[in-house]
C-alpha cells in the first residue's frame, strides 16, 4: 500500500492506494474539483461563505452534488467541500481501475475498499481521543466517513461536540449531515438525529467530552492509539 500527502492551496488530504497511477488520478480528479468549485465561486461569491443552500449555477457534477447535499441538510455548500473533494479523488481512482483507495482530506474520508479498513478518531481534549478505531467492512461502491469538530481545527460550527462523526454512501452529503449534526446535536439534545434519513446516513457516533452518542448501524469499534502524524490538517477545501 502507498501511502502520499497531498497539498494544493487549501487542501491538505492523505492518499492510500495500490498503484502510483491510481494516486495520480486521484490527484488529477481532485484538481478537477477545485477548479469546478472555484468557477462556482468567481460566478457567485455567495456560494463560499452562505451558511444555508444556494446554487451559483455551475454545472460540474462535484459541485451539483455539493448544491443537491447543502439543500438535504439544510447547511451552506461549502459545509461539504472537503468530502466532495474526497470523493472526486476516489471516484478518479476507481475510473483508473483501483478496488481500493482511501483520500483523507481534514477529516473527511472517502474510500472504496476490498479488505477491512480501521480509520480512527480524533476528537479533541475527550478522554476517547485517539482511543478508538472504526473497522470498516469492504465495499465496492465509495463510501464516507466524515468528522465535524466544534473545537477542533479552523472550521465554523456553532455545536459544543468534540467530535462528529457520520456515515454513508455519499461522501458528500455525509460531510453536509457531519456539519449540520455538528451543530445541532448537544450532550442531553437528540432531536437534531430525528432528520436523518437511513437511506442517507447509515451511522452518527458523536463525542462530547466524557460521553459518546451512538445512532443508526455503526461498523464494529475496536480499540486503537492513532498516532498524530497521520492526522491532516483540516482546511476548508
Amino acid at each position: 500500500m502507498i501511502r502520499e500527502r497531498f497539498h494544493h492551496r487549501e487542501t491538505h488530504a492523505t492518499l492510500l492506494g495500490e498503484e502510483e497511477a491510481h494516486l495520480l488520478a486521484a490527484k488529477e480528479a481532485m484538481l478537477d474539483a477545485r477548479a469546478a468549485i472555484e468557477r462556482a465561486a468567481a460566478r457567485d461569491p455567495f456560494f463560499l461563505v452562505s451558511l444555508e443552500p444556494c446554487d451559483p449555477g455551475e454545472d460540474h457534477p462535484i459541485v451539483r452534488r455539493m448544491v443537491r447535499a447543502a439543500s438535504e441538510a439544510s447547511v451552506g455548500p461549502m459545509a461539504s467541500v472537503a468530502g466532495a473533494v474526497a470523493a472526486a479523488g476516489v471516484d478518479g481512482m476507481i475510473e483508473a481501475g483501483a478496488s481500493f483507495g482511501v483520500v483523507e482530506n481534514g477529516g473527511d474520508i472517502a474510500f472504496v475498499t476490498d479488505r477491512p479498513l480501521r480509520i480512527g478518531v480524533h476528537a479533541g481534549a475527550s478522554v476517547y481521543s485517539d482511543r478508538f478505531a472504526f473497522v470498516l467492512p469492504p465495499s465496492d461502491r465509495v463510501q464516507g466517513c466524515c468528522t465535524s469538530s466544534a473545537t477542533v481545527g479552523p472550521s465554523v460550527s456553532f455545536g459544543v461536540a468534540d467530535a462528529v462523526t457520520v456515515f454513508g454512501h455519499d461522501p458528500v452529503l455525509v460531510d453536509a449531515w457531519a456539519t449540520r449534526l455538528c451543530n445541532d446535536l448537544r450532550p442531553h439534545d437528540r432531536s437534531a438525529l430525528d432528520r436523518l434519513n437511513p437511506s442517507q446516513v447509515t451511522g452518527v457516533c458523536a463525542v462530547f467530552e466524557r460521553l459518546v452518542v451512538r445512532w443508526g448501524m455503526l461498523p464494529p469499534v475496536v480499540s486503537a492509539r492513532v498516532d498524530p502524524a497521520l492526522i491532516t490538517a483540516a482546511d476548508s477545501v
